[in-house]
C-alpha cells in the first residue's frame, strides 16, 4: 500500500510540519510506504492552463519539475493526504499549485458522474482523498467550506473514497492523533495491520 502526502504549509508554520510526521507515523503503522512532499520546498510551477498535458503529451505536463513528481506519486498511489492552513476555507497557495497540475491525471473527455458532467477518467485506478485543514481556532463557515471543496476535489479526481476534518492550533497531540486515526477509519485504512495478523494466526 502506498500513500502520499502533500503538505501545503507555508514557511514557518511547525505545526503543521508536526501533523505531517504525526500523518506519516501513523500511516506507517497500518503498513504503508509513504511519500511525504513538503511542497513550499519543492520546484513546482503554476499551472500554464495550455492543456498539452490532455492533448500532446496524454498525462504528462509540459513543465519538467517537481509537479510532474507529484502527480506520478498520487497516481501510484492508494491513499492520498492533502494537509493544509484553510486558507478563507479553501487550500493554501502552495498546495493549490501542486493540485492543479494534477489536471493530467483525469480525461480531458466527459462524463456524468451524479447527474453531474466531469472529466472521465484516465487510468483504471485513483486513491482515496484525506484533506486536513488547520484553523486557529473553530469557524463553522471556513469547515463547512473546506469539507464541501475535499468533496468536490474527491469527485473531480474520482476517489473511491473520501475523508476530511479540520484541526486547530490548540489542540494537544492526542487529539490530534485521535481526530487522524478516525480519518483512516473512515476510509478503511485503519487497523489494517491487525487485520492481517488476525487472519495469518
Amino acid at each position: 500500500m502506498n500513500a502520499t502526502v502533500l503538505n501545503g504549509a507555508l514557511p514557518g508554520d511547525a505545526f503543521l510540519d508536526e501533523v505531517q510526521d504525526l500523518v506519516v507515523e501513523l500511516l506507517g503503522e497500518e503498513g504503508f510506504r509513504v511519500r511525504p512532499w513538503v511542497l513550499r520546498e519543492e520546484k513546482v510551477g503554476y499551472c500554464m492552463g495550455c492543456f498539452e498535458c490532455w492533448t500532446a503529451t496524454p498525462g504528462l505536463c509540459r513543465i519538467p519539475d517537481a509537479g510532474r513528481d507529484v502527480a506520478a506519486s498520487l497516481i501510484r498511489s492508494d491513499l492520498a493526504v492533502c494537509l493544509t492552513p484553510v486558507t478563507f476555507g479553501g487550500y493554501s497557495s502552495e498546495l493549490k499549485k501542486a493540485v492543479d497540475r494534477t489536471i493530467c491525471l483525469i480525461s480531458p473527455f466527459f462524463t456524468v458522474i451524479g447527474g453531474e458532467v466531469h472529466h472521465h477518467r484516465r487510468y483504471r485506478r485513483y486513491p482515496a482523498l484525506l484533506g486536513i485543514g488547520v484553523l486557529p481556532g473553530p469557524h463553522a463557515g471556513q469547515e463547512r467550506i473546506f469539507g464541501e471543496l475535499i468533496e468536490r476535489h474527491a469527485i473531480n479526481m474520482h476517489a473511491p473514497r473520501r475523508a476530511h476534518a479540520v484541526l486547530y492550533r490548540n489542540q494537544t497531540a492526542t487529539e490530534i492523533r485521535t481526530s487522524l486515526v478516525a480519518l483512516l477509519e473512515a476510509v478503511g485504512m485503519a487497523g489494517r495491520e491487525t487485520q492481517k495478523m488476525e487472519a495469518s494466526a
